[in-house]
């Protein structure tokens, strides 16, 4: 029993994933297999951006203890406010709004990073802090609600035998930051940054580069999933990023990413994006309120983060 626990902690994305498959199985049981099957292809579209800010939001965690970025709401605000402002529902300016929300995160990165590194400020507060700006700059911008253009909302929402269209960008983008991680040696400069950032020092890494890089990466990645989100939702609206603060924790605990920093894991953050949607699927069917919505998501949070403190990992 021991050995079989042992190697469960070892492959931390595997508590998702198997979450995943028994709510699925509960959930074909309680609702049939054609309502199940509805809410699985529907899980595909959805799921994409909670992937893709929990990947942002995993790096962060990864660099080391404390780290964390809240500014996350409020950077799905601006990029999808300003994104759809400057390409004006034109397919020719697809482009122009790619390279927008990519400049956008990185600006928002480097200014999340430079009140923690210059300012001295926690992460928790600096984050929280520039979240105020960041929306306080998109409410001045958001008057009026400017379309997607044509070419990319038929993208957002194409499906491929019921898969949604967005769902390979979501795997390219998760592809990438794999091999980031786990083959290049940025990655393994990011795992012994939050390992033990002094030792890292010593060893070479430049560690507040490392740092700096994944806020700003955190960052780009949250204003891609604006603009897809804007385009899947038909514009940009000033609170569509509300629910993903608490959701960019949640996946990355869940998927088994290690809070104290140091273990990455993207599939798990897939595992734990699709256990969380089938979760709250049920629980609207159940006509269950957004309070207690949240409050399963902070059990989960709590329960996860305490099985995961037992493994030897964590106490290091």
């Amino acid at each position: 029993m021991k050995a079989s626990a042992l190697t469960l902690r070892d492959i931390p994305w595997l508590w998702s994933v198997i979450g995943t498959v028994l709510v699925g199985v509960a959930t074909s049981l309680a609702l049939g297999l054609g309502i199940a099957g509805n809410m699985l292809s529907a899980a595909s579209a959805f799921v994409v951006f909670s992937v893709l800010v929990g990947l942002g939001q995993m790096l962060v965690v990864t660099s080391g203890p404390g780290n964390i970025d809240l500014s996350i709401p409020a950077t799905i605000a601006l990029s999808g406010v300003v994104s759809m402002r400057v390409m004006g529902g034109a397919d020719s300016a697809i482009w122009l709004g790619v390279v927008t929300v990519i400049g956008i995160g990185v600006g928002i990165g480097l200014f999340n990073y430079l009140l923690i590194r210059m300012l001295r400020i926690p992460p928790i507060i600096a984050t929280l802090s520039s979240s105020f700006v960041l929306q306080s700059v998109a409410i001045s911008l958001g008057h009026g609600n400017a379309a997607p253009p044509p070419a990319l909302e038929n993208f957002a929402l194409s499906r491929v035998a019921g898969v949604s269209g967005l769902a390979s960008v979501a795997l390219l983008v998760t592809l990438l930051t794999g091999i980031v991680l786990f083959r290049l040696v940025q990655g393994r400069s990011l795992s012994a940054v939050g390992q033990n950032a002094r030792a890292a020092n010593l060893a070479g890494v430049r560690v507040e580069w490392v740092r700096c890089a994944t806020y700003v990466a955190c960052a780009v990645l949250v204003a891609l999933c604006a603009l897809l989100l804007s385009a899947f939702s038909g514009g940009a609206t000033l609170d569509m990023g509300a629910d993903y603060m608490l959701l960019s924790v949640a996946v990355v605990v869940i998927g088994g990413t290690q809070v104290s920093g140091g273990r990455a894991s993207p599939t798990g953050v897939w595992g734990a994006a699709c256990f969380l949607f089938l979760i709250n699927a049920l629980l609207n069917a159940s006509g269950t309120g957004a309070g207690l919505r949240a409050i399963v998501y902070g059990a989960l949070i709590i329960g996860v983060t305490t099985i995961a403190g037992g493994s030897p990992a964590a106490r290091r």
